[in-house]
Formats: structure tokens, C-alpha cells, sequence
């Protein structure tokens, strides 16, 4: 099994910005899409955003408009730009490849980023 690797959180003032990271090695040779999840305390997992193996993303509502997915196929690298942060953004973020490969069913989560936005 693999567990992916999260980075780049920190403690931000409402309106700054962070760009995530999510390396998960073979994502790319195994056609995985990366899925970003956030789960605040107390409350349960919610899904952010995500890539496909063709580039099509998609958001959740609540950050529609100011969060960006992206990939890096040669480092195995999924990046969240998350701008215009607000406080209820504030949660931990985790990453999870998906897909109908098997390689893809071989992640587990990782330790995930966290993410506190103050106001």
C-alpha cells in the first residue's frame, strides 16, 4: 500500500491564499484521478475537488471560483491553489487517487495538511 503525501498547509488570515500539494507516486502510470478532501474538526470528511487522467476538474460548491486544481505528470504532484481563503475553509486536507485501475486501489490516506484560516 501507499499512502500519499500532503503538504503545504499553514495557519493564513482570511483572504490570503496556500497552494497545497499531493504526491502520490505512480498516480500518473496507473490513469488514477486525484481527489482532494478537507475534514474540519468535529464533522465529517467532505469532498474539495478533483482531476481527472484527461486534466477535467471539478469543485465543490463552497470553493468554486477560488480554489484551482493542477497536476504535475512528471513529478506525480496534484496541487490545490486555494485563494480568497475564508475561515470555514479552515480543516484538514487529505488527497486520494482514484480510479477503475487496480493500481489505483492501493493508496491509503496519508498524514494530510492542515489548513487554519483566522479572521
Amino acid at each position: 500500500q501507499v499512502q500519499p503525501v500532503e503538504s503545504g498547509g499553514g495557519s493564513v488570515q482570511a483572504g490570503e491564499s496556500l497552494r497545497l500539494s499531493c504526491t502520490a507516486p505512480g498516480f500518473t502510470s496507473n490513469s488514477c484521478n486525484i481527489h482532494w478532501f478537507r475534514q474540519a474538526a468535529g464533522k465529517q470528511r467532505d469532498w474539495v475537488s478533483f482531476i481527472t487522467t484527461d486534466g477535467t476538474t471539478g469543485y465543490a460548491d463552497s470553493v468554486k471560483g477560488r480554489f484551482t486544481i493542477s497536476k504535475d505528470k512528471l513529478r506525480d504532484t496534484v496541487y490545490l491553489q486555494m485563494n480568497s481563503l475564508k475561515v470555514e475553509d479552515t480543516a484538514m486536507y487529505s488527497c486520494m487517487p482514484s480510479g477503475g485501475g487496480g493500481g489505483c486501489a492501493q493508496y491509503t490516506w496519508g498524514q494530510g495538511t492542515q489548513v487554519t484560516v483566522s479572521s
